[in-house]
């Protein structure tokens, strides 16, 4: 009897144009490092070799994409690419409303505005820097009811991004319903390591906050990604489309906000979903004061049909089984090199705990975020912090957040770099593993007010 071998996968696409990379010296990472103040987000895209940094409006789109954009209907009011995306909203997402926004954290602002009031509380599976920021600006207190399992890099639980029942119920008993705003709920938690949430947990979520009349805004950003992890992973979702699985979640929800920069392919956009009217009236007429007509949101109509036809594309099963596959790929490479990273291995990116990486660098001391640097020094290769940088300051003592996860974030953008790519970084890990020892911390010079990881500044100790 013949033995079936395992057989090797590419990517579902081939490559039609191509972005010269800059190759730099060490000397000049080290004082472009100096330059950016050791904050990646700080560095010239110019003197970046392979850029990890998100996978957030770095996609590269495919020729139906390009080709949409040439179709793009720049009139003011009634755009004909408005009514396609929102017909392929309801098509993929099945709710009834469609905000367009420049980008997701636009959604996050209209939704925080038109449903949270002061002294209200969110509770989510954990927090993300700009809906946290949206949601204090408008008066409430985020609460993380996330699983313990989440805030552990060791535990190989299948769906980390589940949130914690009784939790959740109790605060609600806590503080009361009415003062619950909405449940933020996220597909493939980004800050847990791009861990998914499971449907059976949606479910009795959905059932949960029905018996308190609360209701769930989805934070999709990630959702196509988050469907293929409940095919894969969950009992009796193995013959769904990603399409259907995909529909099912958002059933569960009374809506959404969208960054389309990551899943739908596209290198801008943003939409708020809904299927509440008179929320979506209060929106539509919030959309003209902060992003623009309630037909354009702030987007030109080209961007608009990219994003449509990149939902076509997103939920084809051969496209995300090689994104996550690429993912995985340097995921495995890590783990058979005792690199500790958050496992299972996630969605868009691969996370190293940084705590584990530098044991002898205390957490004041910013440990991912001389890491990020590290990375960048060996060889050109930008990553980013997600840790206490990342998670800012508590706006009532003003005292440091310290989360339990440290990480360092390896994000890859859609269609972008090839397996060649992938090798080069796993050796750069390898190679800054190696000397860890003689790594030292950092010292933050410069903080500003908001999002303090996107402009800090700091200097080696």
């Amino acid at each position: 009897m013949s033995v079936q071998k395992r057989r090797s996968w590419a990517e579902p696409f081939k490559i039609k144009m191509v972005e010269p990379l800059k190759m730099t010296t060490r000397k000049e990472r080290e004082l472009a490092l100096i330059e950016a103040g050791y904050n990646t987000f700080l560095l010239k895209s110019e003197d970046v070799y392979i850029d990890l940094l998100t996978d957030s409006g770095t996609n590269a789109m495919s020729e139906n994409q390009w080709a949409g954009l040439m179709l793009g209907d720049e009139a003011y009011a009634g755009s004909k690419n408005y009514y396609h995306l929102e017909e392929a909203v309801q098509k993929y997402y099945g709710y009834k409303y469609l905000i367009p926004t420049h980008q997701g954290r636009g959604a996050e602002h209209l939704i925080s505005k038109i449903l949270i009031k002061n002294g209200d509380f969110i509770p989510g599976n954990m927090y993300f820097t700009t809906t946290r920021l949206h949601q204090e600006l408008a008066g409430g207190t985020f609460v993380d009811v996330i699983i313990d399992e989440a805030h552990d890099t060791t535990s190989e639980h299948h769906f980390k991004g589940n949130i914690d029942l009784q939790k959740l119920e109790d605060l609600i008993k806590r503080v009361g319903a009415e003062k619950v705003s909405y449940v933020s709920v996220a597909a493939t938690v980004n800050m847990a390591g791009g861990q998914p949430i499971s449907m059976k947990n949606l479910k009795q979520v959905r059932e949960l906050t029905h018996r308190y009349g609360i209701k769930i805004i989805f934070d999709m950003t990630r959702a196509i990604e988050n469907s293929y992890f409940i095919k894969v992973r969950e009992e009796g979702y193995q013959n769904g489309t990603i399409a259907e699985i995909l529909l099912e979640m958002c059933s569960y929800t009374d809506g959404a906000t969208m960054s389309a920069k990551k899943d739908l392919l596209v290198n801008i956009g943003g939409f708020l979903a809904l299927n509440d009217f008179e929320i979506f009236e209060e929106a539509r007429n919030l959309v003209v004061v902060y992003e623009g007509l309630h037909t354009y949101g702030g987007l030109a109509g080209r961007d608009m049909e990219a994003m449509a036809r990149g939902l076509e594309e997103a939920v084809q099963f051969d496209h995300i089984r090689a994104r996550i596959g690429q993912v995985e790929y340097v995921g495995n490479k890590l783990l058979d090199n005792n690199i500790p990273i958050v496992k299972p291995i996630g969605g868009h990116a691969i996370f190293i705990d940084a705590k584990r990486f530098f044991p002898h660098i205390p957490q004041i001391e910013f440990p991912a975020q001389a890491l990020a640097s590290e990375i960048y020094l060996d060889s050109g290769i930008r990553t980013m912090e997600r840790g206490i940088v990342s998670a800012g300051r508590n706006k009532d003592t003003g005292d440091h957040y310290y989360p339990k996860l440290e990480l360092v974030r390896i994000t890859f953008p859609r269609r972008v770099y090839t397996q060649a790519h992938c090798d080069i970084t796993v050796e750069t890990i390898l190679e800054v593993f190696d000397h860890r020892e003689k790594i030292k911390g950092l010292k933050m010079i410069y903080e500003p007010k908001y999002l303090r990881f996107f402009q800090a500044r700091f200097e080696r100790l």
